[in-house]
């Protein structure tokens, strides 16, 4: 049985309250039916964006993780990145960020990144990862500017196949030789289920869900 750190298992339990994350009948681009839904653009006022980022910045610590900066990609990752950095100088960590506008600026300062130089090692901040695209834009404009990237952080890792036999996070990890930490996971998700009966029926049904469409869980 999956033993949940705190901040994981208070990370569901918020996202459940906040409405983040639902549970229901949706239906994925990828046209499958599934019982839950994780939509991180409903943290939307200043108390929700404040936990999110500490959750963030508990994950990014707890990983270990080498980090001389941090980007967020247009547009989500511009409040994720920038609350983060806050989180993490509370703690301790202060790191440069920034991020990318989607149009090019031709007068001030020009260019399409906005904040720190990019430099050293650089983690990119994101709300989840499905076709991939923010991450390779990221890792475009952080090679560009002679940077390394070093990793990426996410809200939900859905460990669920694409196209072919791997998830959009495990593409990633291969395509670009990076690890790809997410503040929770949906076995995270299955064991906190477990842990509450009044959420039983879902418990179920996200566990078949996990068992039809899902890869192998990570280390």
């Amino acid at each position: 049985m999956t033993v949940l750190m705190d901040f994981r298992r208070e990370f569901i339990d918020f996202a459940v309250e906040r409405d983040v994350l639902r549970f229901g009948e949706f239906r994925t681009k990828a046209g499958r039916l599934t019982p839950y839904f994780f939509n991180a653009g409903l943290f939307h006022d200043g108390e929700a964006l404040a936990r999110l980022a500490d959750f963030y910045a508990s994950t990014i610590l707890a990983s270990g993780l080498a980090v001389d900066g941090l980007f967020g990609p247009a547009y989500k990752g511009i409040p994720l990145v920038t609350s983060v950095a806050v989180a993490l100088a509370r703690r301790g960590r202060n790191l440069p960020f920034s991020f990318n506008r989607k149009e090019v600026k031709d007068h001030g300062e020009g260019g399409v990144i906005v904040g720190a130089p990019l430099g050293g090692r650089i983690l990119i901040v994101d709300d989840v990862i499905t076709a991939g695209t923010s991450v390779r834009e990221s890792v475009d404009f952080i090679e560009a500017a002679g940077a390394a990237p070093c990793g990426v952080v996410i809200a939900l890792d859905r460990r669920e196949r694409g196209s072919g036999e791997l998830s959009a996070v495990q593409e990633v990890e291969r395509d670009y030789g990076i690890p790809v930490i997410a503040v929770a996971s949906v076995d995270d998700l299955i064991a906190f289920l477990k842990q509450r009966p009044d959420f039983t029926n879902w418990e179920v049904a996200v566990a078949r869900y996990r068992e039809e469409y899902g890869v192998a869980s990570g280390t």
